[in-house]
């Protein structure tokens, strides 16, 4: 029997493909999970990550690991834990392959604070991404299907943290604001 091929699940910044040089990816949901704002003690501060939800679908990029070699992206999300999500994944590919997600585990993150807060450089990468693979219909998916938009968010968009982040047009960053704006959502200015 033949060893199905190894992908990933990005629903975060790795749905934008210029964060990344993973080739074979192709848009695909996650069903039984939600996206959530949440902050670990190894990292500075907060990131997405995703928690069950049996109500909810997501959708995100599956992209294959070539050679099976996670160790590179392993190190990227280091503060997360990768499962197998073979049962929660549909996908266009007409093989069977192995996809796994990457999650911090309840009981190792909180809530974000002020201390460690949401990135905007972070947020609007994301976004960038969704609007790329889903249109603004995905955006919109998005920010519906996250949870935790109380967190404070750090507004570092004019000297990025974020070390992946991207020069967003300027109907992106409307797009960003305006969805934010939506949900209430108050910037912390960068000291």
């Amino acid at each position: 029997m033949r060893k199905k091929d190894p992908y990933f699940f990005g629903y975060g910044s790795l749905v934008n493909r210029d964060t990344h040089q993973y080739g074979d990816t192709h848009p695909a949901r996650l069903g039984g999970w939600r996206r959530i704002w949440r902050h670990t003690d190894l990292r500075p501060v907060a990131y997405l990550t995703v928690v069950p939800d049996p109500d909810c679908e997501i959708d995100g990029l599956i992209a294959h690991v070539p050679g099976g070699d996670w160790a590179a992206l392993d190190q990227r999300e280091h503060a997360y834990d990768r499962v197998d999500a073979n049962a929660a994944i549909t996908h266009p590919k007409p093989d069977p392959i192995d996809v796994a997600v990457y999650t911090v585990p309840h009981g190792k993150h909180g809530q974000p604070t002020v201390e460690h807060p949401v990135l905007l450089s972070y947020i609007d990468v994301v976004v960038q991404g969704y609007l790329r693979e889903f249109g603004e219909a995905g955006v919109a998916r998005f920010f519906n299907t996250t949870a935790g938009w109380t967190a404070p968010i750090l507004d570092d968009r004019a000297a990025p943290i974020y070390p992946r982040h991207q020069t967003l047009s300027g109907v992106e960053r409307d797009l960003v604001d305006d969805h934010l704006k939506t949900l209430n959502v108050t910037l912390i200015d960068k000291a």
